[in-house]
């Protein structure tokens, strides 16, 4: 009971001492649309800083890396509401030396060739990180910080607010193994995930949130993607398993997280049971009222099979110019 009772009110301390160097974040209300009328990257401004950044890197201990990325193809699970994924042979050595398009490759000694690929692919596919501008609400179609559909979208992307806004991520982070709480291999149907799970987690963990933190939730859906993620049916059964609303809101304004993830393609439970027939509520809240962006897809089993609940956190998008999510990201936790 006293080890208990000294751990608990060590991480009181410490999350105090770091919610007063958390830039924006304010106890009991989150972030916002608190870092001025241009800002395009939201909470993580909060942990951009070289301070936070030398913080997370002194969390490495180990050594030991851990991918968190899925790997994709035209086979793999994905909300319906997003385009398919194409790669496709652009350029091959059989067809450069065919095509006669390539003089200097066709009359070469060493008979050379090469491989590119045209890629089709939606910028919300396998492992992401949704962007502020991903989801809008309102007759004017608005989104993180008032930015709005009439003055900054465009036929090749958005204008404001876009994937490649989003910083180079170094950062301390959390895994909530919500499945391993419950013991489970993967959470059901529409689990909800709200604060009393939460909670249980983090005790079972003997870890806690701490002001800055990005927090991963692992539900155990992506024990199930194999090598592509080609069994939809697997996945399905255990994809809408995800986070509540009133989930979303402690982190975010009681625990001051910047960034929430899990290994599902939408992160949210499927259907709140607090909120009969609202439509991706905890999307609505964090990208567009809070400006916290939202990780997807992200692959945690081996992090919890090693009880790797505290690691730092390393992620960087693509830099496509536009998009409104990184997609087909490869992150990383180094514990």
């Amino acid at each position: 009971m006293m080890r208990s009772a000294v751990w608990t009110g060590l991480l009181a301390a410490a999350a105090s001492a770091s919610a007063q160097e958390l830039k924006g974040w304010t106890p009991g209300k989150g972030f916002g649309w608190v870092y001025g009328p241009q800002d395009e990257v939201g909470a993580l401004n909060a942990i951009t800083t070289p301070e936070r950044v030398l913080r997370a890197l002194r969390e490495v201990k180990k050594g030991k890396v851990y991918d968190l990325g899925v790997r994709v193809d035209r086979t793999s699970f994905k909300w319906p509401g997003h385009s398919p994924t194409e790669i496709i042979s652009f350029r091959s050595p059989e067809g450069v030396k065919r095509g006669k398009d390539a003089p200097q490759f066709t009359a070469s000694s060493s008979k050379l060739g090469w491989h590119s690929c045209a890629l089709f692919i939606s910028d919300n596919l396998g492992t992401q990180i949704d962007g502020l501008g991903h989801i809008t609400k309102g007759d004017d179609h608005h989104w993180y910080n008032g930015f709005r559909a009439a003055e900054h979208d465009t036929d090749f992307g958005i204008l404001k607010a876009d994937a490649d806004k989003i910083p180079p991520i170094v950062a301390r982070a959390v895994l909530i193994d919500v499945a391993g709480w419950k013991g489970v291999d993967a959470l059901p149907s529409n689990f909800p995930i709200g604060p009393k799970e939460l909670q249980a987690a983090l005790a079972r963990q003997q870890v806690d949130v701490e002001p800055g933190d990005i927090v991963l939730i692992r539900t155990g859906a992506a024990r199930h993607w194999g090598e592509t993620g080609a069994d939809h049916q697997k996945l399905a059964e255990h994809d809408s398993a995800g986070l509540t609303l009133a989930g979303a809101k402690w982190l975010v304004e009681q625990k001051g997280a910047v960034m929430i993830g899990a290994d599902t393609s939408g992160m949210e439970v499927g259907q709140d049971p607090a909120l009969p027939g609202a439509v991706i509520p905890v999307h609505e809240y964090l990208l567009v009222e809070q400006g916290v962006h939202i990780g997807e897809l992200h692959f945690l089993e081996e992090l919890a099979r090693n009880r790797a609940y505290r690691f730092t956190y390393v992620a960087m998008t693509n830099r496509l110019k536009g998009t409104v999510a990184g997609t087909a990201m490869r992150p990383i936790a180094i514990e």
